[in-house]
């Protein structure tokens, strides 16, 4: 799992790419699952969520997904689950003072975010955790997020 997840961070750039060719298809997507439902749909969207991301991040499906803005590197995989950089006890060598043998996620975001065009985003400070949607999916949230902003963009564009 650590291999594929170093992995991700190295190809962030890749990932990067994929997700922004995608996202006109996710945004089409919105009016279908609407119509399904989004709650209907949370269960299985989050079981194949935490499958993929699982397996490409070593995702803990916390809910509030930051990995554009991380580098591809869940932040979650930090022993102290820091969200917005590393601590103090990083290693000269970069690696984590609690688990010596890892690299802190922090080196590794940092590292990832320099490959992504969207890299400065490592700058945001990234909300506090919400352990009331820890277990549910960050895709359909995203989804409603950026067709509230599509929409909102597009009213913009009519009142000018």
């Amino acid at each position: 799992m650590y291999a594929v997840r170093k992995w991700s961070v190295r190809h962030s750039r890749r990932l990067e790419w994929f997700y922004l060719k995608f996202e006109w298809l996710i945004l089409a997507l919105h009016p279908l699952l609407q119509v399904i439902g989004y709650q209907r749909l949370e269960k299985p969207v989050a079981f194949v969520e935490k499958i993929v991301k699982g397996f490409m991040f070593d995702c803990k499906m916390c809910g509030n997904c930051v990995l554009s803005a991380t580098g591809m590197s869940c932040p979650m995989n930090c022993p102290k689950q820091l969200r917005n950089g590393p601590c103090g006890g990083v290693r000269a060598n970069g690696k984590c003072e609690v688990i010596p043998d890892m690299l802190c996620v922090w080196t590794e975001s940092y590292s990832g975010s320099r490959n992504m065009r969207r890299g400065d985003n490592i700058m945001l400070v990234q909300a506090p955790v919400d352990r009331s949607i820890e277990g549910n999916s960050s895709w359909l949230r995203e989804i409603r997020k950026l067709r509230e902003a599509h929409d909102a963009k597009k009213r913009m564009l009519i009142q000018s």
